[in-house]
């Protein structure tokens, strides 16, 4: 059983019981920090969908309009004219086999990994190393492209993936404490329409069961999505 601090069970006890707005879930958070630094607020859905089933699996990818508030740390699996073009839009590492190499030597300092179509049968072999990390490039969020130049761009300006993990849940980080309300709630429904748009076509009954906001060390608060345009 996980030990609570003492500021997260007082936290908790004058926390929402029952599902609030958006709004009163983010002012709830930032009133009531879980920590000292300026902690990542993350939405967490839980969906609507069998698990059991392989074509029920939901993956994608959101811009957000706030971006997230964090350095993301970019590589590039890629050669030629389109590394150089990776390069030049800010990639924090451009390589093919070399980089490869050093991923399987144990570095991972990074967030986001794009790889070229052609180079992505090398970039295979470390599908074991990527994959459970969620750095595994997939044409499905567009990490997988010729266009290296614009997949930096876009994961350099906010762009997050999300997929469901196999107990039917996915949570997305949708920016930092220290951001305007107005500014999270924004970044949240256009990931709510996000992974509303990924729904499968098998799926049955209510797609989005339950969402919860909360901060990196704080207490998740309940939401309620139908009244925020989220139908």
């Amino acid at each position: 059983m996980i030990k609570r601090s003492k500021k997260y069970v007082d936290t908790l006890k004058k926390a929402p019981k029952s599902p609030v707005s958006l709004e009163e879930a983010i002012n709830f958070i930032k009133a009531n920090p879980g920590a000292k630094f300026d902690e990542s607020v993350d939405i967490s859905l839980r969906l609507g969908v069998d698990i059991s089933k392989s074509d029920q699996t939901v993956r994608g990818s959101v811009s957000l309009p706030n971006g997230t508030g964090k350095t993301v740390r970019v590589i590039v699996f890629a050669a030629g004219d389109k590394a150089d073009q990776a390069q030049g839009a800010g990639a924090d590492a451009v390589g093919y086999e070399d980089l490869i190499e050093k991923i399987k030597g144990g570095w991972l300092d990074f967030d986001v990994a794009i790889a070229t179509p052609d180079a992505m049968k090398e970039v295979r072999k470390i599908a074991r190393v990527l994959g459970p990390r969620g750095l595994m490039p997939n044409p499905k969020t567009g990490t997988v492209t010729d266009d290296t130049a614009g997949a930096v761009k876009a994961a350099k300006a906010g762009k997050v993936d999300f997929r469901m993990d196999r107990t039917g849940n996915l949570c997305v980080m949708c920016g930092k404490r220290s951001f305007e309300t107005g500014k999270l709630v924004e970044n949240i429904l256009a990931i709510v329409e996000a992974v509303k748009a990924e729904r499968p076509a098998s799926a049955k009954g209510t797609f989005i069961r339950a969402a919860t906001v909360s901060s990196t060390m704080g207490v998740g608060i309940q939401v309620v999505l139908k009244d925020e345009k989220a139908k």
